[in-house]
Parts: C-alpha cells; sequence; structure tokens
C-alpha cells in the first residue's frame, strides 16, 4: 500500500514547517520537507544603514532571540575590519552561552519530551516509586514523595477538566511510548520547572543587552558600558546577578537536564539506528576566546565532516564561492541565471518574481518547487548543521571534556560510537553540548571580571562609527553557531549602504528542499533512513526525527503581505 502522510505544521511552537512522507507499507520510502511562507527580510536591508542592520535582522525570528543580530553586527565588523574589545567579546561569549543553554532546555522539555513522554501516563505512577528513581538519577532537591504527589494531583485536575492546555493535541497512549509511569511523572515535573527556571535565567540578556527577546547590540562592541559605581552601567550589583544566573544554569544542567536525557535515553536505545541521513556535518565555529580572527581559540572548532569519516576534517570558508552556494531548483523562487544555478551568498538573490506553481495545494509539487526555503550546499554536498555536527567536531578535534562525555554516555546507554549518527545522538549531543557551554561560561565571566579589576572597561571600538573611513565598497560575513547550527550573515556594502545581504541559516541548511541534482535536505535524508510507522494517521516516529533537529522555521520563511495580512493557512491533516 503506497499512502502520501502530511503533517503541517510539524512544530509545537512555531510553525511554518510541512513534512510529507510516501509510505511503502509501514515504511517511509520518501520525505519531503517544505518551508511553507517566504522570508524577506534581505529585500528589508537593501539601501540601509550597515550598522543598523542588526536591529532588522534580529527580527528575522522571535526564538532565535540574539543570533541573527550577533552574525549580523559580525558581518558588517568584517566587512569593514573593525576589532572589538576583549570585554565586548567575553560578553557576546556569555550571552551566546546563555542563549545555547537556554534553548537547549526548553527545546528537551517544552518542544521534543514530549515526543517521549506520554503525561497521561504519568496518573498511573507510584509518587513514592518516583522519588526514588529521581533520587537515583541526581541531587535535585525537589525530588520527595510529598512533592510528585502534589504534583500528581495538579496534573490529575487538568485531565479531569478535559482542557489539558500545553499538554492538549499530543498522541498519548501510543503504543511507542515506552517509559514507565514514574518516568512520565518526573518528566512532566520536570517540564513545569523548567518553564521558572528559563524565566529566571533569560534576565542574563536583560543585564547586558537591556531586554529578552531581541537584546541591543552594536557594531564595534556591546552598548553595556562598565562601571562599577553606576546605576546605568554594568556595576558590582549586577556582575553578582550574572554569576548567580550562571550557577542556575549550571545546576539545572548537572542536575536535570543531563540525567533526564539518560534515563528517557535508556527506554529508546533502538532510536540509535534511526535517522541519521546525510552522514555529512558542518560547523562554522563560534565562541573565541581571542576573537573572531582566530578561529583556533574558538571553544567550537570549525569544519565539515563528510561520510561519518571523523578521522579527516575539513577545512571551511565562508568567503570561497565554490564552498559556499545556495540553490533554489525546487524551492519558489528563480534565479536571473536559471534555476539549476547555484550563487554563493555575495550574490544570492532573492527573488520573488517566481512564475511556477505555488501554494495552497493537497499534495507538494515534489518534481518541482515545493518550498520558500532555498537549498545550500558546502562544495556541493548536502550538509547536517546543530548540536550533532558540533559535537562530532569536538570529538574529532579530540577535546577532551567532549571525548569524555560521550565515551560516558555511550557506555552508560551501552551502544556503539556509530549510535552517534541518528535521532538519538542527535538529541543527546544537545545536552553534551549544553554541559559543555554551562562549565565555560564561569570561565568567561572569571576573565570579565578579572578585566576589570585590572582595570579594562572597554566595550566599544568607537573607529566603528566613522563612516568617511569607509571603503567605496565592502563584503563581509558574519558567523556563529547558533543553537540550532550554523549561521552566517553576508553582506555588501556600496557607498555606505547594505547593496545585497543574504542570512543562511541552520533551518534553511537542515530543512532545505532537494537541489537540482536531487540530493535531500537534512529533514528528508533523517526520514528516509530506517524509519516505520506503527499508526499513519499518529505519526510520532516522524516527529521524534524532525524534532531532534529543533526545527524553527522562522529564521528561514518570514513574512506577511504588505498590508500585513495571513498569506496562507495551515491545517494539521
Amino acid at each position: 500500500m503506497s499512502e502520501r502522510i502530511v503533517v503541517d505544521p510539524i512544530t509545537r511552537i512555531e510553525g511554518h514547517l510541512r513534512i510529507e512522507a510516501q509510505m511503502e507499507g509501514d515504511r517511509i520510502a520518501g520525505a519531503w520537507s517544505s518551508g511553507t511562507m517566504v522570508r524577506g527580510i534581505e529585500i528589508i536591508l537593501r539601501g540601509r544603514d550597515p550598522r543598523d542592520a542588526w536591529a532588522f535582522a534580529q527580527r528575522i525570528c522571535g526564538v532565535c532571540t540574539l543570533v541573527h543580530g550577533i552574525a549580523s553586527v559580525r558581518a558588517v565588523e568584517n566587512a569593514l575590519d573593525y576589532r572589538v574589545p576583549p570585554n565586548a567579546q567575553l560578553i557576546r561569549n556569555l550571552m551566546i552561552g546563555a542563549q545555547t543553554i537556554h534553548d537547549h532546555v526548553m527545546h528537551f522539555y517544552h518542544l521534543h519530551a514530549l515526543d517521549w513522554v506520554d503525561v497521561v501516563s504519568a496518573l498511573k505512577a507510584d509518587p513514592r516509586a518516583t522519588s526514588r528513581l529521581a533520587q537515583s538519577l541526581g541531587s535535585w532537591p525537589k525530588s520527595s514523595p510529598g512533592y510528585f504527589a502534589d504534583m500528581k494531583k495538579k496534573l490529575q485536575a487538568f485531565v479531569d477538566s478535559g482542557q489539558l492546555g500545553i499538554f492538549a493535541n499530543a498522541y498519548w497512549g501510543h503504543p511507542a511510548y515506552k517509559l514507565p509511569p514514574e518516568a512520565n511523572l518526573m518528566a512532566v515535573c520536570h517540564y513545569l520547572e523548567a518553564l521558572a527556571w528559563q524565566r529566571d535565567v533569560a534576565r542574563l540578556h536583560t543585564i547586558f543587552g537591556g531586554k529578552n527577546p531581541h537584546p541591543n547590540f552594536l557594531v564595534g562592541g556591546v552598548p553595556c558600558p562598565i562601571d562599577l559605581e553606576s546605576d546605568s552601567a554594568l556595576n558590582a550589583e549586577r556582575l553578582a546577578q550574572v554569576q548567580e544566573i550562571i550557577r542556575q544554569m549550571q545546576v539545572f544542567v548537572d542536575q536535570v537536564y543531563l540525567p533526564d536525557t539518560l534515563a528517557i535515553a535508556g527506554f529508546y536505545k533502538e532510536w540509535g539506528e534511526r535517522g541519521e541521513g546525510l552522514g555529512n556535518f558542518l560547523c562554522m565555529g563560534d565562541l573565541p576566546e581571542k576573537g573572531m580572527d582566530d578561529p583556533a581559540s574558538f571553544l567550537f572548532p570549525p569544519g565539515a565532516i563528510l561520510g561519518r569519516n571523523l578521522e579527516e576534517v575539513h577545512e571551511v570558508d565562508l568567503t570561497d564561492p565554490a564552498q559556499v552556494q545556495e540553490f533554489v531548483g525546487h524551492s519558489w523562487y528563480d534565479y536571473s541565471a536559471g534555476k539549476e544555478a547555484g550563487l554563493h551568498p555575495w550574490e544570492g538573490e532573492t527573488n520573488l518574481d517566481y512564475t511556477g506553481p505555488e501554494p495552497p495545494y493537497e499534495h507538494l509539487d515534489v518534481e518541482h518547487a515545493y518550498s520558500w526555503l532555498k537549498s545550500p550546499r558546502w562544495k556541493g554536498h548536502a550538509m547536517e548543521v546543530g548540536p550533532l555536527a558540533r559535537m562530532l567536531l569536538l570529538y574529532a578535534r579530540r577535546h577532551e571534556q567532549a571525548r569524555e562525555l560521550v565515551n560516558y554516555t555511550l557506555k552508560t546507554l551501552d551502544l556503539p560510537v556509530r549510535a552517534l549518527f541518528s535521532t538519538l545522538g542527535r538529541t543527546a549531543a544537545r545536552t553534551l553540548e549544553t554541559k559543555i557551554v554551562a562549565d565555560q561560561m564561569q570561565v568567561w565571566y572569571d576573565n570579565l571580571v578579572a578585566n576589570i579589576r585590572a582595570g579594562d572597561t572597554d566595550t566599544f571600538n568607537e573607529a566603528s562609527w566613522e563612516p568617511s573611513t569607509w571603503p567605496k565598497e565592502a563584503r563581509g560575513v558574519g558567523f556563529m553557531e547558533a543553537p540550532r547550527g550554523a549561521l552566517a550573515h553576508w553582506v555588501v556594502i556600496r557607498d555606505g549602504k547594505i547593496d545585497n545581504y543574504q542570512a543562511v541559516v541552520p533551518s534553511t541548511w537542515n530543512a532545505g528542499p532537494r537541489d537540482p541534482s536531487g540530493q535531500p535536505g537534512a529533514y528528508e535524508a533523517a526520514l528516509q533512513d530506517n524509519h516505520r510507522l506503527h499508526d499513519p494517521k499518529q505519526p510520532v516516529e516522524i516527529l521524534r526525527t524532525i524534532h531532534s533537529f529543533d526545527p524553527c522555521i522562522a529564521c528561514a520563511v518570514h513574512v506577511t503581505d504588505p498590508d500585513g495580512e495571513e498569506l496562507i493557512q495551515v491545517k494539521v491533516r
């Protein structure tokens, strides 16, 4: 029996992603990923002052709050050859690190855990047994029998009212759920605790950037001056608050997030054999110790891995037109050079004058165009980006802590190294890199405090605000490792204004459609890798693999019509 399954939208909070899977019996034989709205930020930025670009580019997404701002200011700084002071670099690292930790915890509990955790089953749990389980995994204080009994009553009230609220619209009771009731109850409690935790840790961005989401940035540094005696600057009190936030992050990661990941993964080890797909991984690098011009000092090293070969890391050059290209062979865009062409982002086009068939549709026209996402390629290869790519690069580069964490995880779960390349490996990698970043946060904080004590309070390079010194034309690329993966903005500045601007985002690398040669994107390839569905009407297996990438499609598709009206309605079939 051949059947086309449609999941639209597939993301729990932020939509615009449609997945179609062609079934042969209970096996996924083919899959297609479609971004269902167009992103027009590049068009909006043309003709603007490049120093203002970050404020517009940051609005690409309301989830990936600061990452586009960072990539944008780095692109302009790269184009104009500006250095930022060491304190500014440390503050940016702290903000990026906080975003990564916050985002990964939120994704695990609020966007991905419910693919593995049966909320309704938690009502059958014994609070005493749940307490014993929780205490066997870690030292988190909220683990008493009374606490779990109270939380079970609250959950029962949700169910009895018939209003599951945040737990609605799921496949509760699906046979693919394997956790015992006690593990389900523990995970639901941690889901709710993470909601309160994330509210507190988000304050770090408001201390350094004035607000969250979309904190403020500045080409040439950061907008927060350092003055320990001033109420309107980064002072001793605010530094103490940053230290407390770092402590809160580390405690939750160590005592809740990491143990939960290992505990839940132990019941789903077969997912270490599903959902890899491409076997190619790309990392642009980020979190420098010395500056963006010193990749050797990056916490996340740049590089590419092809064919799962961890013994060879390929160098990445984002300025090389032969390395990074975007294709539109199966996208609802046209290039002036034709649908088969590949363009480096400095020469990129955002041409909305597409004349082929567009949505609405019953099924995607997969032989032609079927997505508002483009198809980025590195040296012609489809690549996966994200936490798994970063952890594999760290592992391949012999990073000591990364290798210890990966080896410990594989040993605990009794899985081979091959299991890293999977849906389960992708989810575990996100947790492990969170641990690495959380530990590094203290190092960056200590270095910042040491600089201040030594009398260094500079946070801004004033030279970056003198347009009379700019060349007539300049090109730059600003890159970073966003929580979801490699992100880069390319800018062309001519006569002091933006002439061209292109952003290639993680979800474009991962969720993009097939290219002109027929290569699938990472989502598509992963779904075609060893997936069978128990019930096509409840495709939790599709959710598990796609959500393991942490899809956030607003970064890749984003705009309404000129009057602010909705362009398309999406329905869950």
